[in-house]
C-alpha cells in the first residue's frame, strides 16, 4: 500500500482534487467523500498507465500540513 499527499479545494459548484507527485493526477467530484473516491481511482488508474508505459512509479514526497494563522 502506497499513500499519496492529496489537496482537495472548493470551487461553486463541486470540488476538485489532485496530486501534487502525480503530474496530471486529478479529479472532481459534488461531495467531499465523492472526490475523495474519484481521486484515489484516478490515483490507481494513473499508476496503472505509468507502469503500462514503462515509467517509473514515484515516492510519495510531497507533505500536507494545516497551518493556523490569526485573522
Amino acid at each position: 500500500m502506497i499513500e499519496y499527499a492529496v489537496v482537495i479545494e472548493r470551487s461553486p459548484n463541486n470540488y476538485g482534487a489532485w496530486v501534487p507527485d502525480l503530474d496530471g493526477c486529478v479529479s472532481t467530484g459534488k461531495t467531499l467523500e465523492e472526490v475523495t473516491a474519484n481521486i484515489a481511482e484516478a490515483i490507481e488508474m494513473h499508476l496503472e498507465v505509468m507502469r503500462e508505459n514503462g515509467e517509473t512509479v514515484p515516492h510519495p514526497t510531497a507533505q500536507v500540513a494545516v497551518v493556523r494563522v490569526a485573522s
